[in-house]
């Protein structure tokens, strides 16, 4: 798999590997106890909002740079997103091989767009 990852890629081009993954943060409403009579203790819903953001990153440990963006949702347009940020941090005139899992947003093909110095190599399932 990695060796059809790097098919096309002439030789003498610098590789770096880069790692990335995706995470969720946000809100999500709890309970919380109110004033009420001695000897009851009911609970009331405090807030019941659900708000998140996702937050997108990758790093090059060969180099010690990074490329992170946070987005409102984790799909193929965000992972866009990341992929030309992280574009923009590889060395000029390397080839960077992105490791990253089988998220459906990380699937070539559709939409997903793969800038021309990153080549996608997926962790076996």
């Amino acid at each position: 798999m990695a060796r059809e990852a790097l098919t096309g890629i002439a030789s003498g081009t610098p590789i770096e590997p880069w790692f990335q993954d995706e995470a969720r943060g946000g809100q999500q409403g709890t309970h919380a106890y109110i004033w009420a009579p001695i000897g009851s203790r009911p609970l009331m819903v405090r807030d019941n909002r659900h708000d998140s953001a996702y937050i997108f990153g990758a790093i090059c440990p060969q180099r010690g740079v990074g490329a992170a963006i946070i987005t409102p949702a984790a799909n193929t347009e965000m992972m866009n997103l990341h992929l030309k940020e992280i574009s923009t941090q590889v060395a000029k005139g390397a080839m960077a091989v992105l490791i990253c899992d089988g998220a459906g947003w990380h699937q070539p093909g559709g939409t997903l767009t793969v800038p021309d110095n990153l080549v996608l190599l997926h962790l076996p399932p």
